[in-house]
Order: structure tokens, then sequence, then C-alpha cells
């Protein structure tokens, strides 16, 4: 059988064992994409990406939903990628999704003019301790992660107390991956961060997330919690103007952005991957991105 798009997730999501609201969550999410693409005449179907039967030049387009474990196995995604690349049309692109998922990206948009929050990027194989790092930059709180993440994996908050304590598994996981050292926001603790969705260059709808009290990672993984919000027009023209200083324009994006230390707006993260997008706060939001899925697939 043909198809048009494949709306892709994991393993955990495509087979869920039990319903819990995460997961609940996730399909509700997809379940709008899908109906969205069904409402325009295309034919879909919800995979895992490592599914192992599927013919992937059986489907015009893969669209990145919510491959929430890519990471976990990091070389076998990255085989998969190349593979299936060749075979169909990947939503956003193979070349967007390599350069998305290595945090370097946030050099490159600060060269294109995006205010990005300061950060001392950490090649694997270096020798100098934390210590040693903080020393250099002068910076006393601070944010310790890997470039090739997500869900705040191996995420940390340092300070002079506990930066000892840091030092073994930082020196583990710099023998083999980059490192980002960023001066921890304070602004994002007390103000939080907004979430804008940018669907083919055009902002559609904004979540502000805050952390639970005591935290300072906004996922509702660590217990963040989602607010509704509406944007300023200085919030809006900053998150278009940093799709499209990508190498090319994403289908969809989600441009995380807050008030750093100085008050200015700074870009957090650009999510090009595996995004949640927050249909279930703007169910509308899904039928703009499936309008714009269709008039790629009408110019293959």
């Amino acid at each position: 059988m043909k198809y048009d798009i494949v709306i892709l997730t994991d393993h955990k999501h495509a087979y869920p064992k039990t319903i819990d609201d995460y997961t609940k969550n996730v399909i509700t999410e997809d379940a709008l994409v899908t109906n969205a693409l069904g409402k325009l005449g295309l034919n879909t179907i919800r995979l895992a990406w490592n599914d192992l039967y599927f013919d992937w030049s059986s489907t015009k387009a893969i669209l990145f939903r919510t491959t929430w474990d890519y990471f976990d196995d990091f070389p076998k995604f990255s085989n998969w990628l190349d593979t299936v690349s060749k075979v169909t049309t990947l939503i956003n692109s193979e070349a967007l999704i390599r350069w998305n998922i290595d945090k370097h990206y946030l050099q490159d948009l600060q060269n294109n003019g995006v205010h990005v929050a300061e950060t001392l990027f950490i090649e694997a194989g270096t020798t100098k301790s934390l210590e040693q790092l903080h020393t250099e930059t002068g910076w006393t709180d601070t944010v310790l992660k890997p470039c090739v993440s997500g869900a705040a994996r191996h995420t940390y908050k340092l300070n002079a107390e506990n930066r000892a304590n840091h030092e073994g598994v930082y020196k583990v996981l710099i023998e083999n991956e980059a490192m980002m050292l960023q001066p921890f926001q304070h602004r994002i603790v007390l103000e939080g961060e907004v979430s804008m969705m940018v669907f083919n260059g055009q902002f559609t709808h904004a979540i502000l997330k805050k952390a639970k009290a005591g935290d300072f990672r906004v996922q509702d993984d660590f217990g963040g919690s989602v607010h509704s919000y509406t944007p300023t027009e200085a919030e809006i023209e900053f998150a278009e103007n940093t799709v499209r200083a990508c190498k090319e324009l994403p289908l969809y994006a989600r441009v995380d952005i807050f008030n750093d230390n100085d008050g200015k707006i700074a870009l957090a993260e650009l999510e090009l991957i595996e995004p949640e997008l927050w249909f279930r706060n703007h169910p509308e939001a899904a039928l703009i991105l499936a309008e714009a899925i269709k008039e790629k697939l009408s110019l293959l």
C-alpha cells in the first residue's frame, strides 16, 4: 500500500503498554495531525522510526513528530536516517535534522544575527576540568548539558558548592561527546520559557513553560507547568526571524525563547526534529501544518 505521509513516533508511543497522561497527550497530538492531513485527502499511517517491517519507499514523505528516543541509540538512528532519506522525503529535511541534532547550530544562528544565550562549547576529549572552565570564564552559577541531547538528559545546574561533585560524571561524558556550558539564566526561573510555534515561516501560537518550585528545568518531565501565553510583537518577530536564519526554511519549528540576565529576548533552543507543538492547545494549527505539507508534496 502507498502512503502520502508517515507520522513518525518512537516504539514506546507507537505501542504503549499503558496510557498515562503523558502518552495520552502524544496520541492526542498525533491524532490532530492525522485528522488534519486526512481532511486534505492525504493518506497517512503512524509508525515508530525503528519499525522493522515497513517499506519506507512506499510513502511520499515522513513527518517527524515524537521520535523522542533517538538520542538513546544515536548511531542506529543516524544510519536509519541515512537510509530512508534516499527513498523518501523527510519533513523537516535530513539536512535540517542533522544540523539541528547538534546544538553547535546555535553558533550558526548567532552568526546569522540571532541573539543566543551565552555559551561555551566544550569539545569531546577536552581535558580541562569544570573548575578550570569556570575559572577561565568567570562564571559562577552555570548549566552544563550535552550538545546532542533531549528531555534534559545529563543537564546539571552547577555552582561553587557542587561543581566538585560533578567532575566525575563530566569527565566520563566529555571523553565521548561534546558538552556546552552556559551562565545560569535566573529569569527563566522567575518568568519561565516561551515556546513559539512557527509553520512555514509564520507564527501560529505560543505556550509558557514554568519550572516547579525548587527546580530550574521547565520540561513537564520534571514537574514543569504549561500555561496559555500571548506573545508580544517583538517575540513573534524574534521567532520568525530565527527560522529565517536557518540554512533552509523549516516546514515546522518550535522556537524556545526567554529573557536573558540582561533582559533581552534570547534563543534557548530551536527545535526542528521532534518538538512538542502543543496542537491540543491550538488545534487549528494542525490544519496549518497539514496545508503546508500538502503544498510541499505537490512540488515533489
